[in-house]
């Protein structure tokens, strides 16, 4: 008879088994997963590019159309130009003759009876029928015409890139807590900008304030939909960005408490010109975008589709995107304005309104 002992190292030995089993049954089901999202996205591309292709064909059909019409009205005027100067070449020959008919009677002397008001009469109405000014260009419709190429060029400016426009609809407005803020960082008034100082501020404590790492977060949080907010980073050398859960900590060892270094948040550093994307401690390089300045940066976040995205908002680069799968929990803004980096990094962070378009293309 089997033991105690056996029994229950048989039971556990079938419970791992079943648990190995439920475990390669959910990393199947992971790869269909993966296997359907690229699929959909494969999809999405392709109609999308279509769209585009589309859209070039109507471009490169309205260019063919508008180029033939003005071939056309360049040919028209071309024509009464050659047959003009046919008329001229013809009148001249004519005058060519009666010159020679001149100098053949002024040689040997004969008279000459030809009515020469006749002569005279066409030359006249000649000159006045091929006058060039009365061939004119229809400047007015010209411009008119260049107008409306510069109003369709300004009107599809307008709608790209067209992340810009999605993401528009989704932003938010966005103010910082100074309840959060660490006590060298100063928040405006209006809770929209967040400024390094070398002097410890007279602020109270509480637990929601930083008091390791410069960080502060926004005072309101959202838990469902997207969301969308910038902020203007110019003149920076060293600033973080990012979304987090509200239990991120606040106080003690400090790399706990740094954007994306835990599970909780997600962020871009950037530092002398280099960009890295942060979460669970792991950094990642953004080469594509090496030594490029940006005077806004994007970020952009959707509990749907687990997504925290971040982008050179001034053209729309994507900079990374993480997903999350499902959030579990409310998201707050995070900004930290980094120290002064040797008195290089003095300017402000700045939300701005992520509503109203920033630089163009």
């Amino acid at each position: 008879m089997k033991t105690q002992t056996q029994e229950a190292l048989a039971k556990q030995q079938e419970y791992l088994k079943r648990q190995r089993d439920a475990i390669a049954y959910r990393m199947k089901k992971l790869s269909a997963k993966q296997t359907d999202i690229n699929k959909k996205t494969d999809k999405l591309k392709e109609k999308i590019k279509k769209k585009y292709e589309d859209m070039k064909r109507v471009l490169d059909e309205d260019l063919r159309i508008t180029l033939t019409q003005l071939e056309m009205e360049a040919e028209a005027t071309e024509r009464v130009i050659e047959d003009h100067m046919e008329h001229c070449y013809a009148l001249t020959q004519d005058i060519d003759r009666e010159l020679s008919e001149l100098s053949v009677r002024l040689e040997k002397q004969l008279s000459y009876d030809k009515d020469t008001g006749e002569t005279e009469g066409r030359i006249a109405a000649m000159l006045k029928q091929t006058d060039p000014e009365l061939i004119q260009m229809d400047e007015f419709k010209n411009e008119q015409l260049i107008s409306l190429t510069i109003n369709l060029l300004l009107f599809i400016r307008s709608q790209v890139p067209v992340t810009k426009k999605l993401f528009q609809s989704y932003a938010s407005e966005v103010v910082l807590d100074p309840n959060s803020a660490h006590p060298k960082l100063i928040i405006s008034p209006e809770g929209n900008s967040v400024t390094y100082t070398d002097t410890w501020q007279e602020v109270p404590e509480n637990n929601s304030r930083f008091d390791t790492t410069l960080n502060a977060l926004s005072r309101h949080g959202f838990h469902e939909g997207r969301n969308y907010w910038e902020v203007q980073v110019v003149g920076k050398t060293y600033w973080e960005l990012g979304i987090t859960y509200p239990n991120i900590p606040r106080k003690g060892k400090e790399e706990h408490c740094w954007l994306g270094r835990g599970s909780d948040s997600w962020c871009v550093e950037f530092f002398n010109g280099s960009y890295n994307a942060w979460h669970r401690g792991v950094a990642h390089t953004l080469t594509h975008v090496e030594g490029r300045s940006f005077t806004r940066i994007g970020v952009f976040s959707s509990f749907p589709g687990g997504l925290v995205c971040f982008l050179g908002a001034d053209t729309m680069t994507p900079l990374y995107c993480f997903c999350a799968g499902t959030f579990t929990d409310k998201l707050f803004q995070a900004v930290c304005p980094g120290d002064d980096n040797q008195g290089t990094n003095w300017k402000p962070l700045q939300i701005c309104d992520a509503s109203r378009s920033g630089p163009t293309l």
